[in-house]
């Protein structure tokens, strides 16, 4: 049956009536967590775990700033400038930050880049100086590894140790567009992955070594031992729960749908097979045995949406109506999400606010509230709308 002209206008007259009511009566916004810095496209942000209370933000195009985290601060200083390593523009850049679980006794944290000629991914160690804590001796480059990028586009890009103490690492497909080489599928690939290793030893002539708990470790079938999971088009944020352990990854889709993935060891999401929970390829005939689908997805195109930012659970103390619930946005539309999700029942989503900002990552201090990073250079925090209804206000009226 065909729509008719009048229906149409009533239909879309009716959806932006909706979103409307919804941003008019949301209780969240975001604020400005501090007014005099902004930063060169920043794209992650992360605290030491050290226990002094300071902010690391990653520019894309090689630099690491830190700060101290108060919203008088005035400046950042620059604790990392690999701009001569780094080659960044559209997807490409320093792109990921993680700090080694014992970083206080060691000083090690880890970066994920792309380097050029030939293009490539790398995942490398740097010392902090024992003498100044807020500067980082670049002279300590370790490599752990590198892989080459056949496209420009699609590197993944999140770095981030689990409670195993093992540095997981995430890796887009390679790019382009549908995984032409199918690197999603290809376990001989490390494209398409979450990996996971052990930066605490070495082996052989790597840097690193294989946890004996990998799914494919000591296989005979020419898998990379490093694949924790795979299927993947551009996990570009993933990060774990503290509480329940588990890893939360956006997976960006293609034209279509984007999805929320809890990520487990061995199994495969589905890319290029599906996208989201939807046939992608049909020369695979939609065969989904042996494919783990995401706990959640969004429509590509819905009110401006166009790629998925992976956030964190929530456990802050700030907003205790989002303790547990999963944070995450989209990039085009400026939208920030609440996933319920207990692993049981199907995940129900809220939508908290709408913001015109370039939502680039998440990232969370040492007290595990949640900051929003905008490419175009602010670092905002979440906040209660004044006046509004929200627990914050009514136990203050109380």
């Amino acid at each position: 049956m065909k729509v008719t002209h009048i229906a149409l206008i009533f239909i879309l007259f009716f959806t932006a009536c909706l979103a409307t009511y919804a941003d008019e009566n949301q209780q969240y916004k975001l604020q400005n967590a501090f007014t005099k810095l902004s930063f060169d496209n920043p794209v992650d942000l992360q605290h030491a775990g050290d226990g002094t209370n300071r902010i690391f933000v990653v520019s894309q195009k090689g630099l690491v700033y830190v700060f101290k985290n108060t919203p008088s601060v005035k400046s950042a200083k620059i604790f990392l400038d690999i701009r001569d390593k780094v080659t960044s523009g559209g997807e490409l850049g320093l792109l990921g930050l993680a700090f080694h679980p014992d970083y206080k006794n060691n000083g090690y944290f880890y970066v994920n880049y792309t380097a050029s000629d030939p293009l490539r991914s790398v995942i490398a160690r740097y010392t902090v100086r024992s003498k100044n804590r807020n500067s980082a001796n670049k002279k300590s480059e370790l490599i752990l590894f590198q892989v080459n990028q056949p496209y420009s586009n699609h590197n993944g890009g999140q770095l981030a140790f689990g409670p195993d103490g093992y540095l997981y690492i995430a890796l887009g497909d390679g790019g382009s567009d549908g995984d032409p080489k199918n690197n999603g599928q290809n376990r001989a690939s490390l494209l398409g992955k979450i990996l996971r290793i052990d930066v605490n030893c070495t082996s052989g002539n790597k840097n690193y070594c294989i946890p004996p708990e990998n799914p494919f470790a000591g296989n005979t079938q020419d898998y990379k031992e490093e694949i924790y999971a795979y299927g993947l088009r551009n996990p570009w944020r993933f990060s774990f729960d503290p509480v329940t352990g588990w890893m939360w990854a956006g997976d960006v889709g293609q034209n279509s749908w984007e999805e929320v993935d809890i990520i487990e060891k061995g199994k495969n999401y589905g890319w290029r097979i599906m996208e989201g929970n939807h046939c992608y390829n049909p020369s695979s005939d939609c065969d989904t045995s042996g494919l783990t689908l995401p706990i959640w997805e969004y429509e590509y195109g819905a009110l401006g949406s166009c790629s998925i930012i992976g956030g964190y659970v929530y456990r802050g103390t700030t907003f205790s109506e989002l303790y547990g619930k999963y944070i995450y946005a989209d990039y085009c539309s400026g939208r920030i999400w609440a996933l319920s999700y207990d692993g049981v029942n199907p995940a129900t989503n809220k939508l908290l606010l709408t913001e015109d900002i370039e939502i680039s990552s998440f990232g969370i201090d040492k007290d595990n509230e949640i900051y929003i990073c905008d490419l175009n250079g602010k670092i905002y925090k979440l906040a209660y709308k004044k006046n509004d209804n929200s627990p914050a206000h009514r136990s203050r009226e109380r």
